[in-house]
């Protein structure tokens, strides 16, 4: 009867943890790459839309390099000369059109949806980026980025209730 019982109860078991193992196996995976728009051209004149410098295209290129096996599913940049000719390269490789963004409003309940089990980047500035990187994670985690630095990538994974993220210098 013992016996009888052992293998039941493992039978029970296994089949518990398989099904299970399945659902959790089976559940969508969020993730988002976050960026800071490459190095722009001097601020002449109170020019508050400057495109690249050239060092700032060679980034966007490198850019394009770093996520040259990444599937993404979408693209969203803001709409400043400096977002969108970081985030071009990639989208031309990726073909996928860019997605203009309000930064004030971005991580909503429908670009939430919109975007869940999805593979994104988002390509900001130095306050908006660690900005919305905290907002998705649900705290006050990273600072505002240095007005020259930009090889920050914030990776952010969520998978039910679960949050993971990280922060890369690539350089």
């Amino acid at each position: 009867m013992k016996h009888l019982f052992v293998r039941c109860f493992t039978f029970s078991l296994f089949c518990f943890l398989f099904l299970n193992s399945t659902v959790i196996l089976g559940q969508e995976i969020t993730t988002y790459y976050l960026i800071r728009h490459a190095e722009k051209e001097p601020v002449a004149n109170g020019n508050k839309n400057p495109h690249l410098s050239k060092e700032g295209k060679l980034r966007a290129a490198k850019w394009k390099k770093v996520f040259q096996e990444v599937s993404l599913d979408n693209i969203y940049s803001t709409d400043f000369y400096r977002t969108q000719e970081t985030a071009a390269p990639l989208a031309e490789e990726k073909n996928i059109t860019v997605v203009t963004y309000d930064p004030t409003d971005l991580f909503n309940p429908s670009f939430e949806e919109k975007n869940k089990g999805k593979v994104v980047l988002v390509v900001g500035h130095s306050n908006t980026t660690p900005a919305l990187a905290n907002k998705i994670i649900g705290k006050q985690h990273y600072s505002q980025i240095d007005e020259n630095t930009f090889g920050k990538l914030y990776i952010i994974h969520i998978q039910a209730d679960a949050i993971s993220h990280q922060l890369l210098n690539i350089e």
